[in-house]
C-alpha cells in the first residue's frame, strides 16, 4: 500500500535527451579563456629591423687524392712525394679556405704503419678532413 504511493509510472521511462546545460557551459568557458589568452600570445616587442640582402655561399671544397702504394711511396694528387715534400704540401692545404677534403686511397698490401703516418702528419698540420676510399666488395679492379 505505502509502496505504491512512491511509484510512478512516469518515472520508469527512461530518459531520451542528453543534458546540454553542463556543455554549453564548458564551451562557454573555453571562449573565455581562448578570448582571454589570444591578446597575451600575440604581446610583442615592436622592433624596425634593418633590412639586408645576403646571398648564401656555396663554396665546394677541393678534394686531393693521397695515395699511398703497397711499397710505401705516398702520392700526392698523382704526383710522387718524398716525406718533406708531404709535409709543405699538407701545410699548405691545411691553410686553404675552405680546407680541402683529403681522399686517402691505400693499397690493400700497404704496411699499417705508412699508412698511420700520413693519417697522423695529416693531423699535425691541421688537415681535419680525412676520408678513405675503398671499393665495394666484389668490384673489378
Amino acid at each position: 500500500m505505502a509502496a505504491s504511493s512512491f511509484s510512478s509510472d512516469d518515472d520508469d521511462a527512461l530518459m531520451t535527451e542528453i543534458n546540454m546545460t553542463p556543455l554549453v557551459d564548458v564551451m562557454l568557458v573555453l571562449l573565455i579563456v581562448f578570448l582571454v589568452t589570444i591578446p597575451v600570445l600575440n604581446h610583442a616587442v615592436k622592433v624596425n629591423l634593418p633590412q639586408a640582402v645576403s646571398q648564401p655561399q656555396d663554396l665546394k671544397p677541393e678534394h686531393v687524392d693521397l695515395s699511398v702504394q703497397a711499397d710505401g711511396s705516398v702520392w700526392w694528387n698523382k704526383k710522387e712525394m718524398n716525406p718533406a715534400e708531404l709535409k709543405a704540401a699538407m701545410a699548405a692545404a691545411a691553410t686553404q679556405t675552405p680546407q680541402p677534403e683529403i681522399h686517402l686511397y691505400a693499397d690493400r698490401a700497404v704496411r699499417y704503419e705508412a699508412v698511420a703516418d700520413v693519417m697522423s702528419a695529416a693531423q699535425a698540420n691541421g688537415l681535419s678532413k680525412l676520408g678513405f676510399v675503398t671499393q665495394p666488395a666484389g668490384a673489378a679492379q
